[in-house]
């Protein structure tokens, strides 16, 4: 199945719930293409949770919410072996991390301990406990959500956490038209209850391989890295954008070209999905954030001082 008769199919089924959107469920298709994690960083009350939802029951994989707090425990979100009494032996029990869809919600308010059990999952898609590996169910992706507002009593996530995320995503308020189509589609039940999966995972397991297939010319590839590469030697970044980021940026714009029926990529997808790939990676300088500047005008300055590939 051709990666955007794939795309078109979850989309349209996940606008039976979602109003508008269209660019940020765009934008989750394409970390799924990827195989990569999205960070959505946003008030609460703007459809976070089910947007996740909308998009596990659409892509037709189980779905697990965790809620990070204080108190939550590594073994809470990957399992933990307990001894049997009836076998005289010790099982593993899975934690929820053991599902395709997983949103770690406010993932800010656990603890740095807690916050690293999701790294070898998220990079490694395997769970290690007392010296055993396992494998996590495929496709599988990470949607962790922080309130970018209400900071206290949260850890900030650390880089190596951030780094393990293709994406932050905003969701932004709905238009005002979209508020009221909302109160509308909500007013005698929830949609979400009726949805069904418009696609199965072995679907989207081979739209990953075809997405892999997709063409980025050589002149479009450098300018990936000229890019990444910029953001390590300017003066108000503290930073840089790791080798890490590169290759997900470059695999983003395979996903966003396959999502828009192309088999290659452009240099505009390049410009369009760099600021989401690379801000929340870098670190401004403390004189860069004294005069108000912020990660996303940095990276856009960066984008548009790189001079563009054309056409010899």
């Amino acid at each position: 199945m051709a990666i955007q008769t794939l795309s078109e199919k979850i989309i349209r089924n996940i606008q039976k719930v979602i109003v508008g959107k269209e660019e940020t469920i765009k934008l989750m298709l394409a970390a799924v293409l990827c195989e990569g994690h999205i960070l959505l960083e946003d008030v609460p009350g703007t459809g976070k949770t089910t947007l996740a939802r909308a998009l596990a029951t659409s892509l037709g994989c189980s779905f697990r919410r965790i809620q990070f707090t204080p108190d939550l425990l590594p073994s809470d979100v990957t399992g933990l072996n307990w001894f049997n009494q009836k076998s005289q032996e010790f099982e593993f029990r899975q934690g929820p991390i053991f599902s395709q869809v997983i949103l770690a919600d406010e993932i800010n308010r656990a603890t740095p301990r807690t916050q690293s059990a999701l790294l070898e999952a998220m990079q490694e898609r395997q769970i290690t406990s007392d010296g055993v590996s396992r494998p996590l169910p495929r496709p599988f992706l990470v949607l962790a959500t922080q309130n970018p507002v209400e900071l206290e009593g949260t850890f900030p996530l650390p880089e190596a956490q951030l780094d393990r995320f293709l994406m932050k995503v905003v969701i932004g308020y709905p238009q005002q038209m979209e508020e009221n189509a909302i109160l509308e589609r909500f007013r005698t039940a929830d949609p979400m209850t009726d949805l069904t999966a418009a696609v199965s995972p072995e679907e989207v397991l081979q739209a990953q391989v075809e997405r892999r297939a997709i063409t980025v010319e050589e002149s479009v590839r450098d300018y990936i890295v000229r890019i990444a590469r910029a953001t390590r030697g300017h003066v108000d970044i503290q930073l840089g954008a790791s080798p890490r980021a590169t290759m997900a940026l470059y695999a983003a714009c395979q996903a966003w070209a396959g999502l828009h029926e192309r088999p290659f990529v452009l240099p505009d997808d390049v410009k369009h999905l760099a600021p989401m790939v690379f801000c929340h990676r870098i670190i401004i300088s403390p004189q860069s954030q004294l005069r108000g500047r912020s990660a996303e005008e940095l990276v856009e300055d960066i984008v548009s001082e790189v001079p563009v590939p054309v056409e010899s």
